[in-house]
């Protein structure tokens, strides 16, 4: 069977959403990450697509658009050992327990 493909994803019979949605800050800056981890040759467009496209079949269908992307990038940067899931995860907490 096929993976999802970062494009596309899995067909099925649903129309494709067309409306226009308001960006949250933080999908902004993950549109963003990419292009600057690419200017700093970190990261390029072929790895950012196999990291969306790695991501298993059902989590890929339950994600949001920017919710891929962010998992890619994260899995990217622990691989090539920029950081930890430690310090993602550090990160994580640190920023919940300021918003609550």
């Amino acid at each position: 069977m096929p993976n999802v493909h970062d494009r596309g994803g899995w067909p099925n019979e649903e129309a494709i959403n067309l409306d226009n949605h308001e960006w949250l800050d933080w999908q902004w800056q993950t549109q963003a990450l990419p292009i600057v981890l690419r200017q700093k040759g970190i990261i390029n467009s072929d790895e950012l697509r196999r990291g969306i496209e790695s991501i298993p079949r059902d989590d890929y269908e339950a994600m949001p658009y920017h919710d891929r992307w962010a998992t890619s990038i994260e899995s990217l940067l622990i691989e090539k050992g920029i950081l930890t899931d430690k310090e993602i995860q550090s990160k994580v907490t640190e920023i919940v327990r300021r918003w609550n």
